[in-house]
C-alpha cells in the first residue's frame, strides 16, 4: 500500500522540544478529564480515555494526577468543566489549519485563537471551511529503524489498519477511528514505542507553498499548539525539508 505523510517529519522533529513544553501536562489532563466525563472513568470501557491514560504515561505524568483527572472527568472531585471546540482557517499561501481545543471560555479562546491567525498572516474561518479537505483517523508514527517495513505492514495490517507510509525513514500508520486502539496496541505489544500516536484529522491532498509563506505557516503552526488551550493541530502544508532543518537550525 502507498500514500504520503508530509506531516511525518515535521511531528519527528518536533516531538523533542514537545515533550519539554510545560504546557504539555495541563493539555493532557484536560483530555484525560474530558474523555471520562463522556465515557466513563474506566478505561478498558473507554478507548478515548485508555489512549489519553497512555500519552500522559509516555509523559512520564505520576500515576495521582492522571487519577485526579479521571476523578474530576466523572465528577467524584470537583473540577473545571472544559468544553471541546474546533476551529477552522487559513494559513499563509492558503493551507487549510484544523485546531482541536478544550476550554472553560469559548468566548476568550476564540478572540486569543483569532489574533494569532492574524498575527502570522493567517484567518480564522467559519465552521465547515476547510473540514471538508481532511478526513478523521488514526495516525501512528514510528522511527523506521525501530522494525522494517514489511514487518510493520504485516502487523499493522493484520490488527486492522488502512495503510502503511514509508517517507524519509518515518513509517506512518493510518487506522480508522474504530480501529485505532487496536492497533496502537498491536504495535506497543511488539515493544515498539511510537513518536507520536493521535487521532485527528488528516488532510487528503497536500499544498507546498512558497518558502515566505511556508514559513509563516509553522510560526503559525507553533504558536497555536504553545496556546494552552489548544490540543491538536492539524494541517495540509508540505513543506521543504531544507526550510524546516533551516528553521530548526535557528532556534
Amino acid at each position: 500500500m502507498s500514500g504520503h505523510s508530509k506531516w511525518a517529519t515535521i511531528k519527528h522533529k518536533k516531538s523533542a522540544a514537545d515533550a519539554k513544553r510545560g504546557r504539555l501536562f495541563t493539555k493532557l489532563i484536560k483530555e484525560i478529564t474530558i474523555a471520562a466525563r463522556m465515557g466513563g472513568g474506566n478505561p478498558d470501557n473507554n478507548p478515548r480515555l485508555r489512549t489519553a491514560i497512555e500519552a500522559a504515561k509516555d509523559a512520564n505524568m505520576p500515576s495521582d494526577n492522571i487519577e485526579r483527572a479521571i476523578k474530576k472527568g466523572t465528577g467524584e472531585l470537583e473540577g473545571v468543566n472544559y468544553e471541546e471546540c474546533i476551529y477552522e482557517g487559513y494559513g499563509a499561501g492558503g493551507v487549510a489549519i484544523i485546531v482541536e481545543a478544550a476550554t472553560d471560555n469559548k468566548n476568550r479562546t476564540t478572540s486569543e485563537l483569532r489574533k494569532i491567525f492574524s498575527k502570522f498572516n493567517g484567518n480564522l474561518g467559519e465552521s465547515g471551511c476547510v473540514s471538508w479537505k481532511f478526513s478523521k483517523k488514526g495516525e501512528i508514527i514510528i522511527e523506521g529503524n525501530k522494525i522494517t517495513e514489511d514487518e510493520l505492514m504485516e502487523l499493522a495490517l493484520n490488527a486492522g489498519a488502512d495503510d502503511v507510509v514509508n517517507e524519509d525513514g518515518m513509517f506512518t500508520v493510518y487506522t480508522s477511528v474504530q480501529d485505532y486502539n487496536k492497533v496502537l496496541e498491536a504495535i506497543k505489544a511488539k515493544g515498539i514505542t511510537p513518536v507520536s500516536a493521535r487521532i485527528g484529522f488528516i488532510p487528503q491532498n497536500y499544498i507546498k507553498p512558497d518558502s515566505k509563506d511556508a514559513e509563516s505557516v509553522l510560526k503559525l503552526i507553533e504558536n497555536l499548539e504553545e496556546h494552552d488551550d489548544v490540543q491538536n493541530v492539524s494541517s495540509d502544508l508540505d513543506i521543504d525539508e531544507n526550510l524546516l532543518n533551516s528553521m530548526q537550525e535557528q532556534k
